[in-house]
């Protein structure tokens, strides 16, 4: 048996040679000088060499228990030379499996679904925010890994994010999961790990007379008309504030007087049609009077090749003196959701699908996608005239208001 004394001591040859040890563990040196250490054993009646590691890197003790695993697999059935394969396939395997590229891969798959360019960009900026785990495989990203990301986002004040986050990072475990590449969702564990903000809703005018009030401002507006333009028909259209700044003159059907707002562009995903009243095609046809060359209804400022900037209404909104926890471009909607259902004039269906909200119900969703559209025509041109009524600061119909519960 060899000592590391005699191993020391070795000599290179012209040639490769062999010193053995014992029980198969032997040593091949180099012409270079270099020393690596083999075990020599049969499977089948086939002679098989297993590479160990060299000297003095891996010293005659650690060798000699490398040996003696591998003679304990042999004991097993388990051959040592085709075990390793395995682990540096697997190994090379889960570093093609990055939880990084996994979710490249996801979100590929989310824009070949037609997900929005607003949603994709939103993903990528996620998933840039768990860097920290990009890098390792996905089978192996821990629980405590995940946490200790999203822990650092809530510890700067971003809660929602933090939320949004961890809900990310499960829909790429979860396409980890269906396409084999990991057999488990650490996000999942870690539901009910962060904080919670509480709920904060859209500020809105909701009282008649301040309402009456912002449209008389809206209409001294000083900033570039087609801002102007994009804050006088808000009120009239309940459609959200990217669907409306997005939009494009070709789903504008002045003839038919209604707007068609493709799925695409739309939150549910599903196409939108808004009845347009007497006021919101004057508004539309005054806008296109300004004959600027562009698909877009509001092209940004720069470019007629892209529409307004997503906090362009907004900025205007406090120019004109209303403020943050006042009234924003989202408010439009929930102040025609307050005062319709007020009014006691609509069926409460008519509203919802008037505001695109989602009909989780997909039966019922069929039904109610036509069942009030002739209401709701009815409930533009009301809408719009009693706006107008607001605005000038006549006599308000108030119709048959509803008794709050």
């Amino acid at each position: 048996m060899l000592t590391t004394v005699q191993i020391r001591s070795l000599k290179p040859e012209a040639r490769p040679f062999k010193v053995p040890d014992a029980d198969g563990l032997f040593l091949i040196v180099q012409p270079s000088g270099a020393l690596l250490w083999r075990f020599r054993y049969k499977v089948l009646g086939h002679e098989r060499k297993l590479s160990l590691g060299t000297f003095p890197e891996l010293s005659l003790q650690q060798a000699r228990k490398k040996r003696d695993e591998a003679r304990a697999q042999l004991v097993d059935g388990i051959d040592p030379v085709e075990e390793k394969r395995q682990r540096r396939i697997a190994a090379e395997l889960a570093a093609q499996t990055t939880f990084g590229l996994v979710a490249e891969e996801y979100i590929q798959k989310m824009e070949r679904e037609g997900r929005s360019p607003a949603t994709i960009k939103k993903a990528r900026w996620f998933l840039e925010l768990l860097d920290g785990i990009a890098q390792r495989p996905i089978a192996s990203v821990t629980p405590h890994e995940l946490l200790d990301v999203l822990k650092r986002v809530e510890r700067r004040g971003h809660h929602e994010t933090a939320l949004r986050l961890r809900s990310f990072a499960g829909r790429v475990f979860r396409y980890g999961f269906a396409t084999l590449r990991t057999e488990k969702n650490p996000a999942d564990i870690l539901r009910g790990a962060l904080t919670v903000p509480k709920v904060k809703h859209h500020a809105a005018i909701i009282e008649p007379k301040k309402v009456g009030e912002l449209l008389r401002a809206i209409e001294d507006y000083k900033g570039r008309p087609e801002t102007l333009h994009a804050l006088r028909i808000a009120p009239h259209v309940f459609l959200r504030p990217g669907e409306l700044r997005q939009a494009k003159w070709d789903e504008i059907d002045f003839a038919e007087k209604v707007w068609r707002v493709p799925a695409e562009r739309m939150k549910m995903k599903q196409p939108h049609a808004v009845p347009l009243s007497r006021q919101s095609l004057f508004i539309l046809q005054d806008l296109r009077s300004l004959a600027r060359t562009s698909e877009y209804l509001f092209p940004a400022l720069h470019t007629t090749k892209r529409p307004l900037s997503d906090n362009t209404l907004n900025v205007a909104l406090r120019r004109l003196g209303f403020e943050n926890d006042e009234m924003t471009s989202h408010g439009f909607r929930a102040m025609a959701s307050t005062l319709l259902n007020e009014s006691g004039l609509w069926h409460p269906d008519a509203v919802e699908r008037a505001l695109a909200h989602g009909e989780k119900d997909r039966v019922r969703a069929a039904y109610h996608r036509g069942a009030h559209w002739a209401e709701r025509v009815r409930m533009a041109q009301w809408w719009s005239d009693y706006l107008d009524e607001l605005r000038i600061g006549g006599d308000v119909v108030k119709g048959k208001f509803r008794k709050r519960a």
